[in-house]
């Protein structure tokens, strides 16, 4: 088994549990918009899924017009949300504290929100400066780019990168980058048969909760952290 040489999180789903937060205020924004559709239907649908492919789905798939509305009205509510209600997963900030191996952050959300959500927490601290987003690259997950940028950064070859992602997308784009991904399942998700969702996207396996993912981790071979020039994309 190939050692591994970087930790690369997916953040909502994985380090905070932002997204039925995220999913309940759309769905209202979408709903005083004309367009009938649960939280629980936008939680499916929208999970993992970049801004600029959510604000696609919402044109293409439900014939929103006025799209730039919905997500400013979302977006005016969903810090004031995050500040109020939002948590990490449960035991991921204890088992985040507890690892020694180099790790980072690659999420599909943007830069401010990132800032104002998962920097809410200590765990913010325990990534910084490694926290990737996709605005810093042409192409969010699926593809690719952003799970290189990761790897490029910080001095990794992508086969010796591990994803833990909870979506389709993630898993998706870990895997096209030439990563091993876990697919992460949140004990409290109502969708069914995700562990079966994410393996058929190409996880090597699917774990549910902290617990059992510190359980797979304790199983895979590591390096020694050790210290690695870093390579800026810029220079």
């Amino acid at each position: 088994m190939t050692t591994i040489d970087l930790l690369i999180f997916d953040c909502d789903g994985v380090l905070i549990d932002s997204e039925p937060v995220a999913s309940r205020l759309l769905s209202k924004a979408l709903q005083r918009a004309g367009i009938e559709v649960s939280a629980a239907e936008v939680h499916r649908r929208f999970t993992g899924a970049s801004e600029t492919e959510s604000r696609r789905i919402c044109i293409d798939e439900f014939g929103l017009v006025e799209v730039d509305q919905v997500f400013m009205e979302m977006q005016t509510q969903l810090y004031d949300a995050f500040a109020r209600s939002l948590r990490p997963i449960p035991g991921m900030d204890m088992l985040v504290r507890s690892l020694p191996h180099r790790k980072c952050v690659a999420s599909n959300s943007t830069l401010e929100r990132l800032r104002r959500s998962l920097g809410l927490f200590d765990l913010w601290a325990e990534f910084d400066p490694h926290i990737f987003s996709a605005e810093m690259v042409e192409r969010p997950k699926p593809a690719p780019d952003l799970f290189k940028l990761c790897a490029r950064t910080l001095g990794v070859e992508p086969g010796r990168c591990l994803v833990i992602d909870d979506s389709v997308h993630g898993v998706a784009g870990a895997v096209a980058a030439g990563m091993r991904a876990i697919g992460f399942v949140d004990p409290a998700d109502p969708r069914e048969g995700r562990a079966a969702v994410l393996k058929q996207a190409g996880a090597s396996l699917a774990v549910e909760g902290a617990e059992e993912l510190a359980v797979a981790l304790s199983a895979i071979p590591f390096s020694v952290e050790r210290k690695v020039p870093e390579i800026h994309p810029a220079e």
